[in-house]
């Protein structure tokens, strides 16, 4: 591929990060990769224990729909084909330990339907719900590839559901539960740490799911990482692996490069940072280049919370089990001093013949907390106590399970504890956060700049700059940076 003799440092190798370098190669940059960890993912990450492979990032693939526009943005960056979808039949289900469970169907109708027997007093707000469902699945997002000109075709057509839009991305997921008199209606909805973020997101991704536009993919985030990978490396663009960054180099407001952590300088003509937003600003830039907005977004805007990862392998085939639970517990389960939960989150990974031999099963338990604080200072200070407690957390939710699958205990083989220390371990991110800002009613979704006021020949990408987070905030955020840079330049955009 022909070079335009400019080379991009990119700070972390997560998904934004190593989507910034496949537009940059392809633009005729040459992009190198720097990444702390030994492997690229960042988030999106999953990792072998014996048999087993657990995953901590992909609930659904955004962009499965051939038609669709962020379909046609992934098939830029690698080969969309080859990837192998799995279309589930239930958005998840909630239950009670004394067996009511309300299951959440991906298909419209059958939700409307089931919904309709279980909660005919609230037949009024489960139509609702079930119209606003079908009206966003034929809802097109904009094609982040063009301009607001090129979109006008897809804006006029979503013109009618706006105020639709607009009402829930104003309304909390848990004001919207309260609508319900249902309770594990009202349960679903208020999704406790998570209850504060926008409904829009919560029924867009039913839309999505119901339309098609949303699968899970088998062998999860790391089989869209690795591709990723394969194609910036074919492209002639680097990773490199174990280079930690410890400050990025300025020369008269500009960004020159960056010194790793051992001392080591590397030039570049651009500097774009897909690291932890926080540590970006504040340390690697030492806070130079901040004004009130930046000190008011990480002083006040709520992140996502961190959590534990419960990760278990177990020598049952669990089939007959649903994909994803959310167990209602009566008594709530103790994660650490400042967090007790009433509900704990199950993934069953039947449906992923990658992530355990036949005839067994990999399950992992989500446990969202805020005190992110406790784990770290366990980690650094008391080790023993920080393995204590983590056992003690595991068998707490082996419990949990073994009320729903008598036996159970004794056929689990693999245990795997991850906590919020361990994602700041590996990820840098600030206060271990899942996913950067969480999308509430305040913060919306509208992308946040990627550019710091006085300091030029810098960008910044991922999850920092849009709230929401996920997969598809690497290549919305990519996109528009390489744009920037090549308008700069005086380079052809050549994405495809």
């Amino acid at each position: 591929m022909e070079t335009n003799g400019r080379k991009v440092v990119i700070i972390g190798g997560g998904i934004a990060g190593l989507c910034a370098a496949v537009y940059a190669q392809k633009c005729g940059y040459q992009a190198e990769v720097l990444e702390m960890h030994d492997m690229a993912g960042g988030l999106a990450m999953s990792w072998r224990r014996g048999a087993y492979t657990f995953e901590t990032c992909l609930h659904w693939f955004f962009g499965a729909d051939p038609n669709g526009a962020m379909h046609a943005q992934w098939s830029e960056l690698f080969d969309i084909a080859k990837l192998t979808f799995v279309d589930l039949v239930e958005f998840g289900r909630m239950e009670t330990e004394d067996g009511d469970f309300l299951a959440i169907p991906t298909d419209v109708d059958r939700l409307e339907t089931e919904f309709l027997a279980r909660a005919p007093q609230d037949a009024e707000q489960i139509r609702r719900l079930a119209s606003a469902i079908r009206r966003l699945r034929e809802f097109k997002m904009p094609d982040p590839g063009k301009s607001w000109v090129g979109n006008a075709p897809t804006l006029l057509r979503d013109l009618p559901v706006l105020p639709l839009l607009r009402s829930l991305s104003r309304t909390t997921a848990r004001e919207y539960g309260q609508r319900f008199t249902d309770p594990l209606l009202r349960a679903f909805f208020a999704g406790g740490e998570m209850g504060g973020l926008s409904a829009i997101a919560l029924i867009l991704s039913l839309a999505w799911m119901g339309s098609g536009d949303a699968k899970y993919v088998i062998g999860g985030a790391q089989a869209i990482i690795r591709l990723i990978e394969e194609q910036l490396v074919g492209l002639g663009g680097r990773v490199r692996f174990g280079a930690k960054v410890a400050r990025i180099l300025i020369e008269d407001d500009a960004a020159v490069g960056v010194q790793l952590a051992g001392g080591e300088t590397i030039r570049a003509d651009w500097v774009i940072s897909a690291a932890d937003g926080h540590a970006t600003i504040y340390e690697l830039l030492g806070g130079r280049y901040v004004d009130a907005a930046i000190d008011e977004r990480y002083n006040t805007l709520e992140l996502f919370p961190s959590y534990l990862q419960v990760s278990l392998g177990v020598a049952l085939d669990l089939r007959d089990q649903p994909a994803s639970i959310t167990r209602v517990l009566k008594t709530p389960l103790e994660v650490d001093p400042k967090t007790a939960l009433g509900e704990a989150s199950f993934r069953i990974f039947h449906f992923d013949p990658a992530f355990a031999p036949a005839g067994k099963t990999a399950i992992t338990c989500f446990l969202p907390t805020r005190n992110f604080g406790y784990w770290a200072l366990l980690r650094t200070d008391h080790p023993e106590k920080y393995r204590a407690e983590k056992h003690r957390v595991a068998e707490s939710v082996i419990d949990v399970l073994e009320k729903r699958v008598p036996g159970l205990r004794a056929a689990v083989e693999v245990v795997d504890v991850a906590t919020p220390a361990s994602i700041f371990r590996y990820t840098g991110n600030w206060q271990g956060s899942m996913e950067g800002w969480l999308p509430t009613p305040r913060t919306g979704f509208k992308p946040l700049p990627k550019t710091l006021p006085g300091l030029r020949k810098f960008m910044m990408v991922g999850q920092w700059v849009v709230p929401g987070g996920g997969l598809p905030s690497g290549p919305m955020t990519a996109r528009p940076a390489l744009e920037a840079i090549c308008k700069q330049d005086r380079v052809p955009f050549t994405p495809r």
